[in-house]
């Protein structure tokens, strides 16, 4: 026989549990909606918001390119990509016909090629290295690595260019590639510019402290103002030089793309330079400037020395003192460009003609082996 009230009891439990049931369960939603909507503001609070991106030691997520805030970097990317062009797209024939002709070169031509390649052949490896390896790291904003990925794309290139030109001419590989281990002038350059490089690669360097930030801002003066910006032009004049002449065309037709590449790295680090000094104006100190002053100093006298090692006689209309002009000109230039004050008496440029060089869609090509307004087919222009 049933005991009701027994009964009555156990259904009073079952309901209970049934509520108890259902307010747990809408305790359970209440709190995943109000973690989905946190998340959902936290989310949100990600999005970069242009103010809040900085050169170094930004706080903004690296990943996010947009929106822009540094659009110089973005066209200078843009510039490079429609400046693509390949070293194996150069005619050599006239070069390899001219190098192997007894009577083709002087053997001071040929002395002042070998270094030519020997320094350059090595120097755009630094120059990747250190970008890869050390700047790119503490660049915290996107729109300037994705410059620097481009850049050492084309510093790849340029190598790629220097090994063309040696294997084409049937140089001695091991002689031209080890040059910078023994040539005195070529190995001083790269000794000067290592240590540079090696603070930057440092796993244990960091910016965020004025000490920190100086090195790392020490160091992009020297490789776009300095390496890109000085070491490479005595280099480019000779090896443009023999274009003009008719000599070597191929090759100087390659340099002449590279140093179209290399002007726009140098103005990419200088307007990245100019760009931290705004944004930490804390590190261009009295002390900080007398040190770069004394940097520029030594590097423009290192590369008069290369300039005499490689052409210890006047040739191609061109000699040493020409070269301490030329470099000491191009030096106050650099120095006035991220705030130095002038290094030098006012020195005249004795090449005008190598601002023709850097503007290659003047006119066409007077090495004559092919059109230099050269750009990739989605940005030409046909009208």
């Amino acid at each position: 026989m049933l005991n009701w009230e027994i009964e009555d009891q156990k259904t009073k439990n079952h309901v209970g549990a049934l509520k108890n049931y259902d307010n747990q369960e809408k305790i359970e939603e209440s709190a995943k909606s109000l973690i989905e909507n946190n998340s959902s503001e936290d989310a949100l609070k990600r999005r970069v918001k242009v103010e809040d991106k900085r050169i170094i030691n930004g706080g903004t997520d690296v990943n996010q390119l947009v929106p822009f805030k540094y659009k110089w970097a973005w066209e200078k990317y843009l510039s490079g990509c429609a400046n693509h062009w390949m070293p194996q797209e150069i005619n050599m024939s006239r070069d390899i016909a001219l190098w192997k002709s007894p009577d083709g070169l002087t053997e001071d031509e040929r002395r002042l090629i070998k270094r030519n390649l020997g320094f350059f052949v090595t120097a755009d490896s630094l120059a990747a290295n250190n970008i890869v390896l050390g700047t790119y790291r503490h660049i915290t904003a996107p729109e300037c690595r994705q410059y620097l990925l481009r850049q050492a794309f084309e510093e790849a290139i340029h190598t790629h260019a220097y090994q063309y030109i040696v294997e084409s001419l049937g140089l001695d590989e091991s002689e031209i590639f080890n040059a910078y281990h023994e040539v005195s002038s070529i190995r001083d350059k790269d000794e000067f510019l290592i240590p540079y490089i090696d603070t930057l690669t440092n796993p244990n360097f960091k910016t965020g402290d004025q000490k920190g930030d100086q090195e790392l801002l020490r160091s992009l003066i020297v490789f776009s103002c300095l390496m890109e910006g000085l070491f490479f032009y005595v280099g480019f004049v000779q090896i443009l030089a023999l274009g003009r002449q008719n000599k070597m065309t191929g090759s100087a037709e390659q340099y002449q793309y590279i140093l179209r590449d290399e002007s726009m790295h140098c103005n990419f680090g200088i307007d990245l330079v100019n760009t931290i000094k705004l944004e930490n104006p804390d590190l261009w100190t009295k002390e900080f400037k007398e040190e770069l002053v004394d940097i520029f100093h030594k590097a423009v006298n290192l590369e008069y020395r290369y300039a005499e090692d490689t052409m210890p006689r006047g040739i191609l209309g061109l000699n040493a003192p020409n070269f301490k002009t030329y470099l000491r000109y191009i030096a106050n230039r650099r120095a006035h460009q991220i705030g130095l004050p002038q290094l030098y008496e006012k020195e005249e440029n004795p090449f005008p003609w190598m601002a023709e060089m850097v503007d290659l869609k003047k006119e066409k090509n007077f090495f004559e082996t092919r059109v230099i307004d050269y750009q990739v087919g989605g940005a030409l222009q046909w009208d």
